[in-house]
């Protein structure tokens, strides 16, 4: 049996559970985008933009882990299907945001409210005591994750 092998019969199975979580989430988001006509980087775009608001091209570039002139492309694409709109800075008109319009908004409330209501359905299912361990723990393991994240 190999170091690594050996490291792994050694992993707590929650760790493996949250580790079905994410792959879980990633496929829950490519299923979404592609019941839209979306690839899961644009339904992404949309949902980093809802959540943490305007942000540049880079920004979002690096927060969906594609270069620059990726980004550009995915915005470009985007602004022209009326998804996203480049909005210059009130204060440093070279600066430039990007934000989601309305139909973005509709799209990813249609894609993600089936999920929501599923996934607080069994939420519901928890005493206040175990929603208060889950979000504890779930605060910890997205803690974990963005160690190291550069935005």
């Amino acid at each position: 049996m190999d170091e690594n092998q050996a490291a792994l019969e050694n992993v707590n199975a929650t760790t493996f559970a949250v580790r079905d979580v994410i792959e879980a989430s990633r496929d829950l988001m490519a299923r979404m985008a592609k019941s839209v006509g979306m690839n899961a980087n644009d339904l992404t775009a949309i949902a980093l933009l809802n959540h943490y608001g305007p942000m540049g091209p880079v920004e979002l570039g690096r927060r969906l882990g594609i270069s620059g002139p990726s980004a550009t492309t995915l915005v470009d694409r985007m602004e022209e299907a009326g998804y996203l709109a480049r909005v210059r800075s009130d204060t440093d008109r070279r600066r430039v945001a990007v934000t989601v319009t309305d139909a973005a908004r509709e799209i990813a409330a249609a894609v993600w409210w089936p999920a929501i209501e599923k996934l607080d359905a069994v939420s519901r299912t928890l005493s206040e005591s175990e929603n208060a361990v889950v979000r504890d723990f779930l605060a910890r393991i997205t803690e974990a994750m963005n160690e190291g994240r550069e935005y």
